[in-house]
């Protein structure tokens, strides 16, 4: 018994040492207050004043440029909402657009510019297309797909014909106009003559 008793103290020893050193760290678990999970609000986590964003294509050449006043970020949406904003489409082989609003929110990583308050698109005129005028509440721009649609309604201007509708498409790419739900359209004789005219002229230039 007197040789088992060494023993014996030890493995009492040992028990009370993991006790003690569990006791201890979930006191000291308890002790220390914890950060609660951070919750995601719709705060702003970065700003810029004045600021420029380009875009270019796998060439490295600009063909979409994004400016305004007053830009924040928002982690919640992972979004941008701008103030005064102005965007400019520059993709060789399409005509260039501007396009301007009050605000405007760019998210899905860059693909689409919902602008709201006075959202106007322009389209450049040509040698081959009159100016194209898109006026609404709300416009909503495809960067990577050159296209502006909104489901609101819109006035159209189309060199000096006129249309109001309530929803429309443009494709800068195809220059295809969509209108929707039209309620007064007003078709200038000078336009459609001047259409055919230049109709004619690249028909008699081809070989």
């Amino acid at each position: 018994m007197k040789d088992r008793l060494p023993s014996v103290v030890a493995v009492m020893l040992l028990i009370s040492l993991v006790i003690g050193t569990w006791w201890a760290a979930d006191y000291a678990q308890r002790a220390v207050p914890i950060d609660p999970p951070r919750r995601v609000t719709h705060e702003p986590d970065h700003w810029a004043a004045q600021f420029v964003l380009i875009r270019g294509d796998e060439q490295g050449m600009a063909i979409n440029r994004l400016e305004g006043d007053y830009l924040e970020h928002f982690p919640d949406t992972d979004s941008y909402e701008i103030q005064q904003a102005h965007a400019i489409g520059q993709r060789p082989g399409s005509p260039l657009t501007i396009a301007s609003s009050d605000t405007a929110v760019m998210d899905e990583d860059g693909s689409r510019v919902t602008m709201t308050g006075n959202a106007h698109v322009h389209r450049k005129e040509n040698a081959e297309n009159r100016p194209l005028d898109v006026k609404s509440d709300v416009l909503i721009l495809l960067p990577d797909e050159d296209v502006v649609y909104t489901d609101h309604p819109a006035l159209v201007v189309h060199g000096n014909s006129t249309m109001n509708g309530t929803g429309m498409r443009y494709d800068n790419k195809t220059l295809q106009l969509q209108v929707y739900s039209a309620t007064d359209v007003k078709i200038s004789g000078q336009d459609t003559q001047e259409r055919r005219e230049r109709s004619s002229d690249r028909t008699e230039k081809q070989p």
